[in-house]
């Protein structure tokens, strides 16, 4: 009798690990998924725009998201509930909502975009793509050249996300922004930062890419 409920309960202890094991490599699988995403937005953003000085590469990452989506660790698509026309946010989905805002952004159609991501942060107070929202408000400012604005919108995400992924770009834009208003220090300072801090990153060598023509152009 003894020796059958010490096999019933190795049997318990076995699936619990099991299960553990699982619920592990799903969270593992939805990280990478939205690293992913965010990287793959920005492929999509930047491929946009051919003249920008700042277009970031990355290479496959469509094919790998899509191989991660297929395998079921994400629970839905990116463009469920999409907006179909203008920028009316708050009353689709939270992703739908996002994906509007976003896909005004790639269009070229900035000031709708501004107005879409500004309404998501409103009405989404507890998204997980609030940074994300808050970093591509800030890129509406930046193609548009109003490079103070856009400061204090990547300073944002740096502030209220200092854990999101955004937040090489985030400086990398903010060094680029003082770099066009000519504040030579705060752009050489937030550059550095990038290089420091996160060396492995595309962002990192775009910053070092730009103190290397600061250094020629004697700033």
């Amino acid at each position: 009798m003894l020796e059958q409920q010490l096999a019933r309960l190795e049997r318990i202890v076995s699936n619990n690990d099991s299960a553990t094991d699982m619920l592990r490599q799903i969270q593992q699988l939805q990280a990478e998924n939205q690293q992913l995403r965010n990287a793959l937005e920005t492929l999509q953003f930047e491929t946009t725009q051919a003249g920008d000085r700042q277009r970031q590469l990355y290479i496959d990452l469509d094919q790998r998201l899509q191989a991660l989506e297929s395998g079921g660790a994400v629970a839905a698509a990116d463009g469920e509930g999409v907006a179909a026309a203008g920028v009316a946010v708050g009353g689709g989905s939270e992703r739908g909502d996002y994906q509007a805002a976003f896909d005004l952004l790639k269009e070229g159609r900035y000031p709708e975009a501004a107005t879409g991501f500004t309404a998501f942060l409103a009405g989404y107070p507890n998204s997980e793509l609030r940074d994300n929202a808050q970093y591509w408000l800030a890129e509406t400012h930046y193609v548009r050249q109003d490079f103070a604005t856009a400061v204090s919108a990547f300073q944002e995400v740096i502030a209220s996300y200092p854990a999101s992924r955004k937040i090489p770009d985030a400086w990398l834009k903010i060094g680029y922004c003082n770099y066009e208003l000519k504040r030579w220090p705060e752009a050489r300072q937030a550059l550095s930062i990038v290089e420091a801090r996160f060396p492995e990153t595309t962002a990192a060598k775009l910053a070092g890419q730009r103190l290397t023509l600061m250094n020629s152009e004697g700033h």
